[in-house]
């Protein structure tokens, strides 16, 4: 949803909340729709979850490519044909020139992620967003996908934001990490020293679930994450946390930094209570 707004694609009846949306040196918080079409593509290219649906099924590759390099770098007929085959081939589709006149379902699911990642490049975007780019995906398909956005931001230096739930992807592609809970930041900082030293409980008893085969039981977190829009006074995470304190569910916590390159929502690290 954090990403969404910042593509100007909240859904019906949801609004942003926040003073200020800065990208790229601009304020995005009072543009209209028009405008984010101008940011769209351009400046922000977006991987959808989900790679069978986010093509349109109706149109052939080459029609939705040819589409994108119109709007938003003016070329046409041959010109776009030759950029669009020349992106499906950096992404590793063989015998592009004739596979890009073919439909979405003559291809599989691997390779239409990666012709949704080659369509989220065509206009050389200053940042891409990939929302779970790898869901669905049979864990040798997944490497190639990550290996590809690996390799296109080096070719291309765009930055990437990866939304993702699966921690192996997080540690495998990213240089720093942002945690979130129903809507919240609960911690950040570099991804390696995150991942190896978590501080907030969520990311704690996350990083307690990971599979490691050492043991036959994982651990659970007890309780339900709260419902979407819920007004929650405190800590969204403290009715399940095993280590809340009376403080967590009536404040919010500031967000603070326990060590360098690090912060954290937590009252746990808060000035006060570190002094006890």
């Amino acid at each position: 949803m954090a990403c969404r707004a910042l593509n100007g694609l909240l859904p019906a009846g949801a609004r942003g909340s926040a003073a200020r949306l800065i990208f790229d040196g601009t304020d995005l918080s009072g543009f209209a729709e028009r405008s984010f079409r101008a940011i769209r593509g351009r400046g922000i290219g977006m991987v959808f979850q989900d790679p069978m649906s986010a093509l349109n099924p109706y149109m052939r590759i080459s029609a939705q490519m040819c589409e994108v390099l119109r709007l938003h770098r003016g070329l046409k007929g041959r010109a776009a044909l030759d950029a669009a085959v020349a992106e499906i081939e950096a992404v590793g589709i063989p015998d592009a020139s004739a596979r890009i006149h073919q439909y979405p379902h003559q291809f599989s699911g691997g390779q239409r992620q990666r012709i949704l990642i080659a369509i989220s490049l065509l206009a050389r975007p200053k940042l891409l967003i990939a929302d779970e780019p790898t869901t669905a995906l049979d864990v040798t398909i997944q490497a190639q996908i990550l290996e590809l956005l690996k390799a296109r931001q080096r070719e291309l230096g765009t930055a990437i934001i990866i939304i993702t739930h699966n921690l192996g992807v997080a540690a495998d592609i990213c240089d720093d990490l942002l945690v979130m809970y129903s809507g919240m930041q609960m911690e950040s900082g570099p991804a390696e020293d995150l991942l190896l030293r978590p501080a907030h409980p969520y990311t704690i008893a996350l990083r307690a679930a990971v599979p490691t085969g050492e043991r036959e039981e994982l651990p659970g977190i007890p309780g339900n994450a709260p419902a979407a829009g819920m007004h929650i006074r405190g800590c969204p995470f403290a009715s399940r946390c095993a280590k809340a304190l009376a403080i967590c569910a009536e404040i919010r916590p500031d967000i603070v930094s326990p060590s360098n390159g690090r912060r954290c929502a937590c009252h746990l690290h808060s000035p006060a209570e570190a002094a006890r």
